[in-house]
């Protein structure tokens, strides 16, 4: 017999923002088994449901880790509806409509040799509190052995578009082309149906039969100029991308200029007339200058901060959403779209941001609809394999001594105005620049974002930083 705490605490495996992450070699059958006994012993003690679902992206790894969660389901005597490969939200939507539990075997954007667990309540995702009371469960469960067959089911495919496509005329999209680049992400079989339902002339682009690790936050140079050359050689309107397990957009302008993930949000946020937000501290600072919306609160980074501030908003407004600077968007509310009425769906959602863009750009360029916001740009990137001890150990040395670190880092011209450690150390200059840390919490990553005035100048601070953040000694 065994003890879902021993097994997950012998795995080394931990929850970062966005579920619990490791190497595929961590995520063996009896880990996967504990998570998902641990998981469900949480949830009988709030919840009563006969049915758990399931879903999986396209990495190698995610069909073995599922039949794990499958069969430590069937040793509850809980019945598993598996869908497939389907996009994060679109599992979570149709959970979410049956008031039952599920888990999402994703390791998101992160290399293919690493995998994760996404779990969500009948009534959403987990909080930080469910969280700790599934790593310190004591489930008790039998070793796995032999592993079950997966038979798909498709409605939580099927009813995904059909929320989408159900909002607006087909015609919508009529004249529009749309790029699909599809890579390996797990929504590239539904996203061609949805945008030809809509009345878009759709061109697939790049489908890759090997996992693609898309990170909207920080888009790689290839993938730049990739959008360019799609967008002038096949005359697109709009490029639709996510990142692996679909609830982040990755989406282009008729340029082929990929947009940044707050700025989109914002535009579907003001596209959907809502009244107050909720976004992480490292999103664009252009959501306060806009003055579209009645309240902005900014959160610590990461979806389960994001959905815990809605409780608040709502007491105080009808119509409440959030989005982070990777591009999710969170819709804390249900909310009427063109005289439809759109279902709340607290989770990151890539499909509804893209639609609202190309909704409110009906009579206009994408880009003219960037172009009006205040013009704040942020730019972000990372160091891969940076141990997150030595960055926790120079950001601890870095918040006593901001000025000081930023000599360090070369910018001795530069004077510290404010010092926000919401989440990382985030520095605004008295220039009104801004330098954002912060350790990745789903790998050993470290992440830099910048906001100026130009993007060549929030470039260079991202650049200049992250490299020389890479001659600091912990003892500094």
């Amino acid at each position: 017999m065994l003890i879902s705490s021993n097994e997950i605490q012998q795995s080394g495996i931990q929850f970062g923002t966005s579920g619990a992450r490791g190497l595929v070699t961590e995520f063996t059958v009896n880990t996967c088994a504990a998570f998902t006994h641990a998981f469900i012993s949480c949830m009988k003690k709030q919840f009563t449901f006969k049915q758990v679902a399931i879903a999986i992206d396209n990495r190698p790894s995610s069909p073995a880790m599922a039949q794990a969660c499958i069969k430590a389901l069937d040793q509850l005597g809980i019945e598993a509806i598996y869908y497939g490969v389907v996009p994060t939200p679109a599992l979570a939507y149709v959970s979410m409509q049956n008031n039952i539990p599920s888990i999402m075997v994703t390791g998101s954007h992160i290399p293919f040799d690493r995998n994760g667990l996404k779990f969500y309540r009948p009534d959403g995702e987990i909080s930080k509190s469910d969280e700790g009371d599934i790593l310190n469960a004591e489930a008790e469960f039998d070793a796995i052995s032999e592993l079950p067959e997966l038979v798909t089911n498709t409605k939580a495919a099927v009813d995904y578009i059909e929320r989408y496509t159900s909002l607006f005329d087909s015609t919508l999209l009529a004249g529009k082309r749309v790029g699909i680049y599809e890579h390996s992400s797990a929504g590239r079989d539904l996203y061609a149906d949805m945008f030809v339902a809509l009345g878009a002339d759709v061109v697939a682009l790049e489908r890759s039969d090997e996992f693609v690790p898309i990170d909207t936050e920080a888009v790689s140079e290839g993938d730049k100029l990739k959008a360019k050359n799609w967008s002038a050689q096949y005359n697109l309107d709009f490029i639709f991308s996510t990142d692996g397990d679909g609830d982040r957009p990755l989406v282009a302008d008729e340029n082929g200029d990929w947009l940044r993930g707050d700025v989109l949000g914002l535009l579907c946020a003001n596209a959907m007339n809502i009244e107050a937000l909720a976004v992480p501290v490292s999103c664009n600072t252009a959501i306060e200058n806009c003055e579209l919306f009645n309240h902005v609160t900014r959160t610590k980074i990461g979806s389960p901060y994001v959905i815990a501030e809605f409780e608040a908003l709502a007491k105080d407004y009808d119509s409440i959403a959030g989005f982070e600077a990777n591009g999710g968007f969170l819709l804390g509310s249900d909310v009427v779209v063109n005289n439809k009425l759109v279902k709340a769906l607290p989770t990151r959602d890539a499909v509804l941001p893209a639609l609202m863009l190309l909704a409110a750009a009906s009579e206009m360029n994408i880009s003219a609809l960037v172009n009006a916001l205040p013009q704040r740009i942020t730019h972000s990137d990372r160091i891969q394999n940076f141990v997150t001890e030595k960055s926790l150990a120079i950001l601890k040395v870095a918040k006593e001594q901001p000025d000081h670190f930023l000599a360090k880092l070369g910018f001795s011209e530069l004077v510290v105005a404010e010092v926000n450690i919401t989440d990382g150390l985030r520095l605004t200059l008295m220039t009104g620049d801004i330098i954002h840390f912060r350790p990745s919490g789903n790998a050993p990553e470290l992440r830099c974002y910048a906001e100026s005035n130009s993007i060549e100048q929030a470039q260079y601070l991202v650049n200049h930083a992250l490299q020389q953040i890479q001659l600091i000694s912990i003892t500094a």
